[in-house]
């Protein structure tokens, strides 16, 4: 059996995860960047397009912000991703914002709310 346990475009996009995680660590300065955290990234089977999912911290700049960042600095970040890891094509890179943090909140939340009005509900009335 001759079966590759990741395909390529799997290893160059952990490649990217990873240097691009440093990269915003060390030598991205931008304001609307500072919290943000890369959460995956996804590459095309051939290579050619890199989608890079990312979060922010409550605190921080706005999503809109921080693609605004992204915008800005994707050349510089191209640039100095190709010195890294010297692929033989850098991908087109795309930033969406990854929602599935604030989903998975937003249904915990629920759940405990779930939770407690199941709770209330079945106590039984206090002694007068």
């Amino acid at each position: 059996m001759n079966v590759k346990p990741f395909a390529r475009a799997d290893r160059v996009g952990g490649l990217i995860h990873e240097a691009l995680s440093l990269l915003l660590q060390k030598s991205i300065s931008d304001p609307r960047l500072e919290s943000v955290s890369i959460t995956g990234v996804k590459m095309s089977p051939d290579l050619k397009q890199a989608k890079i999912y990312f979060v922010i911290s409550e605190h921080a700049a706005s999503k809109e912000e921080a693609m605004d960042g992204f915008k800005k600095a994707k050349g510089f970040i191209k640039y100095s991703l190709a010195q890294t890891l010297k692929l033989r094509y850098m991908p087109d890179f795309q930033f969406y914002y990854d929602d599935s943090i604030d989903y998975g909140f937003h249904m915990n939340s629920v759940l405990k709310k779930i939770k407690n009005e199941h709770t209330t509900d079945n106590q039984p009335p206090e002694n007068e």
